[in-house]
């Protein structure tokens, strides 16, 4: 997903999942700031483990993890036709939709002010 400017320049590259090393190096090429968010749980851990390393150079990347329990709460909240309201405050997320609500607490893996993993 990209957010462009009126210069048809990328401003925001956002991916999910857990792309290789090098699309993310390619996003980070290309735009002002990319966010990577994950939600596989144990095996982002291990994926992200595999490639920080590799990524060094990119200081406009950020990676956020969903906890794997409250990325499962989310996908009950999924529904073909749906309405959801997130509210975000203090570092959490908060979804609601007809079918509930959730709070999801994402871990920073990476940001761009501390690069750090």
């Amino acid at each position: 997903m990209w957010i462009k400017d009126l210069t048809d320049a990328i401003k925001l590259w956002i991916e999910i999942g857990q792309p290789d090393e090098r699309r993310i190096l390619k996003a980070c090429g290309r735009s002002d700031q990319v966010v990577v968010y994950c939600y596989g749980g144990h095996t982002s851990k291990i994926w992200w483990d595999g490639i920080a390393n590799k990524l060094t150079r990119a200081r406009n990347l950020q990676v956020v993890s969903i906890p794997a329990e409250q990325a499962s709460e989310l996908n009950k909240l999924v529904e073909r036709s749906m309405v959801i309201h997130v509210n975000i405050q203090d570092g959490e997320v908060y979804v609601s939709s007809d079918k509930g609500q959730i709070t999801i607490t994402p871990e920073i893996w990476r940001d761009t002010n501390n690069q750090g993993n």
